[in-house]
């Protein structure tokens, strides 16, 4: 019985919101099929839903494969996979939060230059057209994104070492403390950084702390924010489950950010749970990458966590007040570009995938790639074989152990084609690797959260840090090189793909764009 009640007070409330969702969705189904045969008039709506859905889908400007998807499952389940595509497929938003979008943007813009009007890009087209071409692609798909100098980085090859740093910062911080992560657990990690969040309240430090709802469903109870708030803390669970049928639900924040007065910023791969830090053990060693930001870059990790915050909430934030507070400090010079990602309405396009493919098809001399998954479409894998055809060397380094046994399947299933063109895959043999990086011709990075798979390219609030001619893309690269020689290269002989995992893999790979 204790056992059950543990379980009901951590997971009653999810279970709750889902089955009220089924219910929700077997109503509506129920009421147009089986009472299509009593009523006519709703027959014929059903068939006019059915062939409006197959029209509006071929004719959406989609990627191709979301098609496909939609396709079958429409011509699969007549009538209610047309219910499922009016329901699911894209977010509809409300006036009452089209206005509150229009707002945010409106703080969110303000100040921000377009790509001819900014100091540090009107003569880069004449002295460096390449470096020109990624920061203009990339301030168009993402209004808010600004190249920054006056900056300085360090990088982290593991995340106990950026922990450390993140805990001395904190313990530094005089005006506010911004943090947002995908994933929160209790247990030593985040109880070290929670005791000096509540010490920085009583202090008067604004502290603003946002975590994923559905990512925390099982490392945190479901009233964890009401438990910060009595401890002087204002949080809030990103996306919070509700039992009402909803696609933005698919839409969670994979986001990793802190901000702490404005000056110092951290990003990447590590959440805060203990084996991102190989306190636990749980898939082997657990080898993870981030960067420290100081200057004014910072303001940008500012923007992004302002943005989320206020989508997820009624609020606008003032962000000049809090983008006031960041002082430049002497240059590294380096060139940093912070940018986000996301689904729509507030983004139009792929962020994250365009910048990838900007970088593979602009690669003269190699591209090394650090990702946990392998999960993409048609566009990047071509880029990446197209690349390693034309000479470039293309290495992409993998976990041996995987945190998902699916998608350790799917994983592999995709090397041989990617092989077959050159491209070369190691696996980090110790472990799990959670690092999100490419770093390309020695002169240019991007470090962030950002994982090539469906989840962060199409459907997720991502982040990373686009660097240009900065001493951390070195520091990122020799940790690449070091942890390469750590793994084993994919070869033939130990690449062997049963037909029941290619079978899962050409399943998995139809439906992947919406899930």
């Amino acid at each position: 019985m204790e056992k059950l009640y543990t379980f009901l007070s951590r997971f009653g409330f999810y279970l709750f919101c889902a089955l009220a969702i089924i219910i929700e969705i077997l109503a509506l189904i129920l009421f147009f099929v089986f009472l299509a045969d009593k009523a006519p008039f709703l027959w014929i709506l059903l068939m006019l839903v059915y062939l409006g859905s197959i029209l509006s889908i071929i004719n959406r400007k989609t990627a191709p494969e979301n098609k496909v998807a939609w396709l079958i499952i429409v011509f699969m389940l007549p009538g209610v996979g047309s219910i499922f595509y009016v329901m699911f497929f894209e977010r509809r938003i409300s006036k009452v939060e089209r206005k509150h979008y229009q707002k945010i943007e409106k703080r969110a813009l303000r100040h921000v230059l377009l790509p001819g009007e900014h100091p540090l890009m009107q003569n880069m087209h004449l002295s460096d057209p390449t470096t020109y071409n990624h920061l203009h692609g990339l301030m168009m798909v993402d209004p808010t994104a600004q190249p920054y100098t006056d900056t300085q980085s360090r990088y982290y090859a593991l995340g106990e070492e950026m922990w450390v740093d993140m805990l001395d910062d904190l313990r530094q911080a005089k005006h506010f403390i911004f943090m947002e992560y995908y994933i929160v657990e209790l247990g030593e990690m985040w109880d070290s950084i929670l005791d000096i969040l509540v010490q920085k309240a009583k202090e008067g430090v604004e502290v603003r702390f946002m975590y994923d709802d559905i990512g925390c469903m099982v490392t945190l109870p479901n009233d964890y924010d009401i438990q910060l708030k009595e401890l002087g803390i204002n949080a809030t669970p990103f996306n919070r489950l509700t039992p009402k049928a909803s696609v933005v639900y698919n839409n969670r924040s994979h986001r990793k950010i802190t901000v702490i007065d404005g000056q110092i910023g951290y990003t990447g791969g590590i959440n805060l749970a203990d084996e991102y830090v190989n306190i636990k053990e749980r898939f082997g060693h657990w080898k993870d990458g981030g960067m420290r930001l100081e200057g004014m870059a910072v303001q940008a990790l500012t923007k992004l966590f302002l943005l989320n915050w206020d989508i997820n909430s009624i609020e606008v934030s003032d962000f000049n007040h809090y983008q006031s507070f960041t002082q430049p400090v002497v240059a590294d010079g380096g060139l940093y570009v912070p940018y986000g990602s996301g689904p729509k309405p507030i983004y139009q396009r792929y962020v994250g995938k365009i910048v990838y493919l900007n970088l593979l098809k602009q690669a003269q001399h190699y591209v090394y790639i650090t990702t946990p998954y392998l999960i993409i479409d048609y566009d990047l894998t071509e880029d990446l074989k197209n690349a390693a055809l034309r000479g470039v060397e293309v290495i992409i380094l993998m976990p041996f152990i995987a945190d998902k046994a699916l998608i350790q399947i799917i994983n592999r299933s995709a090397y041989q084609e990617l092989r077959d063109a050159g491209v070369r895959i190691f696996e980090y043999t110790p472990g799990f690797i959670h690092s999100k990086n490419f770093v390309v011709d020695d002169i240019y990075a991007v470090i962030g959260t950002i994982n090539l798979d469906y989840r962060s390219l199409v459907h997720h609030y991502e982040n990373a840090v686009f660097i240009h001619n900065s001493p951390i893309i070195a520091d990122s690269k020799q940790d690449f090189l070091e942890s390469l020689a750590l793994s084993q290269e994919i070869h033939d002989d130990t690449l062997k793909i049963s037909l029941r995992h290619k079978l899962i893999k050409a399943l998995v790979e139809v439906f992947a764009p919406m899930l």
